[in-house]
This record gives structure tokens, C-alpha cells and sequence, in this order.
């Protein structure tokens, strides 16, 4: 029996949404994935590094998924609860987490790190990512890209072409090369989402905040009772993120 747009709403309303583990959506949304396989290439890199460095690390899940860490491993975070969760996960594997409020200046010294990673950074001050590499040391993350999830957007906010091109990766690419850096990777995948009723849809944007800013469900009702309608007599609400895979380099003194 299919479940009332009341009971869906509801209960992803009240959901915790703490940290960057998305499995509450099991069975209600998937996302394809990047073919390239982010974390186990971060893994690889960071069992040859010396001193590394995770920006924005969320809840730690990302990296507490790496089997090996280099002698000295930090991670940063702003948000207070996943400062908490990364904390719970991290410390007994011999991580440091910092409490940062992701402006700049990085709470290290320069050329602290030979690798910096991060997967999915909000913001990125590309003159700090240069400041605390070493001679010779690599930027390798993996970024979200232009248009992601816009069909999500603009069902809610209407048309947003200004901010279609934001995140690009040609003008990432030009400011890591700004910065000092040279760019050796740079790939980007556009990837289908589905979403299977409209709790899984309040549940996403009450995590990723920065999809339809500044929303509730009492500010959205009417249009999310409209989604809820349109998902039971059409299927799965359909968007496509984008991703893209990064890595720069200092060059030698």
C-alpha cells in the first residue's frame, strides 16, 4: 500500500542528518558513481605520503574507508556535529581533526603536508591548498561539478542560468594554476539520480543544505505535495549530478 504524502514528508523531516552517510535513502534514491573510484584512489595516494591533509572531511566516513594512513594524517572540519562524528571515528585510527571554519588561512604552516585531499569541498581557497604543500606535493580530490542535481533546483527555485556554470572544472583548473599549481588530471562525469517518493527528495535537500538554500518543509509544502503526485502517477524523479576528478601539483623549488 502505498505510503500518504503526509507519513513520507514526516518522517524525513525528523531523520538525523548529521554526517555525510547517505543510507536512509536505501531503497528510496540512487546515484550512479564515478567510474574512476575516488577513495580507492585516495587510498593509494596516501599510502605512499609522508604528511596528508583531508579539508572538509564531513563526518570522517570517507577517509575512516582508507586502510592505510600516512605517519602524520589531519583532517579539517566546520560543521560542529560531523566534528563530533569525524572525532568518534577518526582518533582511534591516530587521525587528528580540527575544528575550521573553512575560510582562509589553513591552521597549518606552510609546506606541512606532501598531500591534500577532499572529496566534495564546498569551498576551495586554492592559495591555501598551494601555501601548505611541499615542494612537489599533490592536490588530489574529487569536486562536485556545474549543474549538479539542477533539476532538483530549479523545480523548487524556477530557472537559476546564472549558476549553471559555477564549478566548472576549466575555471577550477585556471585557479589551481593561479595558485601555482599544475593541473595533471582533470575529468568530469555527469550521473543519473533517481528519486523514489518525496521523503527521499526532503531528506537530500535537508543534508546537502546548498540545494535549495533555505529550505523546510513548511516553506516547500505545496510543491513537494505536487512532486509527491507526480512521482506516484509518473515513477522516479530524475536529476543528474556531475563530479569531477582533480590533481594538481607544486612544482619543485
Amino acid at each position: 500500500m502505498a505510503r500518504s504524502f503526509d507519513d513520507l514528508v514526516a518522517e524525513a523531516g525528523t531523520a538525523p542528518v548529521e554526517g555525510w552517510d547517505f543510507s536512509w535513502l536505501d531503497g528510496r534514491a540512487t546515484e550512479e558513481r564515478p567510474s574512476w573510484g575516488y577513495q580507492r584512489l585516495m587510498a593509494g595516494r596516501l599510502a605512499g605520503a609522508s604528511a596528508a591533509l583531508d579539508i572538509q572531511t564531513g563526518g570522517g566516513e570517507v577517509l575512516s574507508g582508507v586502510g592505510a594512513f600516512p605517519p602524520t594524517m589531519v583532517a579539517t572540519e566546520s560543521w560542529p556535529p560531523n566534528i563530533i562524528r569525524a572525532t568518534r571515528l577518526l582518533h582511534g585510527r591516530g587521525v587528528v581533526v580540527v575544528a575550521d571554519p573553512d575560510e582562509p588561512p589553513l591552521p597549518f604552516a606552510d609546506e606541512a603536508f606532501d598531500l591534500v585531499t577532499s572529496r566534495h569541498p564546498a569551498t576551495v581557497w586554492w592559495t591555501e591548498i598551494a601555501r601548505v604543500l611541499r615542494p612537489g606535493g599533490t592536490y588530489f580530490a574529487q569536486h562536485v561539478g556545474p549543474a549538479s542535481a539542477f533539476e532538483v533546483s530549479e523545480y523548487f527555485l524556477g530557472p537559476q542560468p546564472e549558476a549553471r556554470d559555477l564549478r566548472h572544472p576549466d575555471r577550477e583548473g585556471a585557479d589551481a594554476r593561479a595558485a601555482g599549481l599544475e593541473v595533471v588530471d582533470l575529468r568530469l562525469e555527469r550521473l543519473r539520480m533517481e528519486f523514489f517518493d518525496v521523503g527521499a527528495v526532503v531528506y537530500f535537500l535537508r543534508k546537502v543544505i546548498w540545494i535549495v538554500p533555505g529550505f523546510t518543509v513548511d516553506r516547500y509544502r505545496d510543491r513537494l505535495r505536487e512532486l509527491h503526485r507526480q512521482i506516484e502517477t509518473e515513477g522516479p524523479f530524475v536529476a543528474h549530478s556531475t563530479r569531477f576528478l582533480i590533481e594538481a601539483r607544486k612544482p619543485n623549488a
